[in-house]
């Protein structure tokens, strides 16, 4: 049986009462509960399993991989393509297929060694005008057809889904060595269940415009696909780790771009002077003295820039120079 108190104690009691004693310590007891203790709502239906850090850090990743596939699809397409990471949430599969047309260009996609599946879809507001432009049309009366690709159609939007995958692969490098493979092939993205309806998954959106025409591509991962490596996604480490890589990065693709690129070369025999009158009497067979002595090195020009000096020769039945040095930069011919 509880104790029960008796008239002293009752009085003793109303006594700190007014006194503040008792309002004190309560007050004391309370600040220190909420010193100690912080209260956060959270919602059971929408839990946020992937913090902000995280958000951030897979935006700029995935901010990377919009630029250089918007380069890749340039080069390809040959027309000027945008693409940028348009928004960055958290929703439940559910959600997120509710949310796609019907039908549209559903991917699915093994990332190896991470378990699991990722969504990749393509709406057909710029896959079409995509197509159009690999058939050799101008996208000006273009109608966006209801229906699902034909196979045609779909061998064509495998060499985008190629380059973007590609792409993937090279922009999740830094985080994980995955590579990413399409699966399956769906129209209809609510034929697709790849995770429970209520599971977590990170959304990413793209925007691609080309040519007056935008749509928009979204990249889905599962939150127990990426859990592994969450731990790598903390910021500050990320953006540490960028600023170390950054550098060996960008001579890295500067290479690689420039690496294609066509330069004009020309070799200079001699460099001499006539008068017009001269010019007009030349004949075939007629010779024309310079100062330069007979075996000197002639100088090769790199886009109109001193860049090496070597020795007239042959080579296969051509003529041919063989490089001797690095030419001065005021080098006369």
């Amino acid at each position: 049986m509880a104790d029960v108190l008796d008239q002293n104690e009752v009085d003793a009691l109303l006594a700190a009462v007014d006194t503040g004693d008792v309002e004190t310590a309560s007050k004391e007891v309370g600040r220190t509960a909420q010193t100690d203790k912080e209260v956060h709502s959270y919602d059971f239906k929408r839990p946020e399993r992937v913090s902000k850090d995280q958000m951030r850090a897979l935006e700029g990743i995935h901010e990377s991989f919009a630029r250089n596939f918007g380069a890749s699809l340039s080069g390809f397409l040959r027309t000027i393509v945008e693409v940028r990471v348009a928004t960055a949430e958290q929703l439940t599969y559910s959600e997120f297929i509710y949310s796609l047309p019907n039908p549209t260009n559903f991917n699915l996609l093994t990332c190896d060694p991470l378990e699991g599946q990722v969504c990749l879809e393509l709406s057909p507001l710029i896959i079409y005008p995509i197509i159009d432009r690999l058939l050799g049309g101008t996208n000006t009366e273009l109608i966006i057809p209801q229906r699902p690709l034909t196979m045609i159609e779909q061998r064509l939007v495998a060499c985008i889904t190629s380059r973007c995958l590609g792409g993937l692969n090279e922009a999740w490098r830094d985080l994980v060595e995955v590579k990413f493979e399409i699966a399956e092939f769906e129209s209809n993205p609510h034929l697709v269940q790849i995770v429970a309806p209520n599971e977590i998954v990170v959304v990413l959106g793209f925007e691609i415009k080309m040519s007056g025409r935008a749509g928009t591509m979204s990249l889905c991962i599962p939150f127990t696909v990426i859990e592994p490596v969450m731990d790598k996604l903390v910021t500050q480490g990320w953006l540490a780790y960028q600023r170390q890589s950054a550098a060996e990065d960008k001579t890295e693709e500067i290479s690689r771009a420039i690496g294609a690129t066509y330069v004009e070369i020309i070799a200079y025999l001699a460099e001499s002077t006539i008068t017009v009158g001269e010019l007009l009497s030349l004949q075939p067979g007629d010779i024309l003295q310079t100062t330069k002595p007979e075996g000197s090195e002639i100088l090769l020009r790199v886009e109109g820039e001193n860049k090496f000096a070597g020795k007239l020769g042959k080579h296969k039945d051509h003529i041919a120079v063989e490089i001797a040095r690095h030419a001065e930069v005021e080098e006369s011919l």
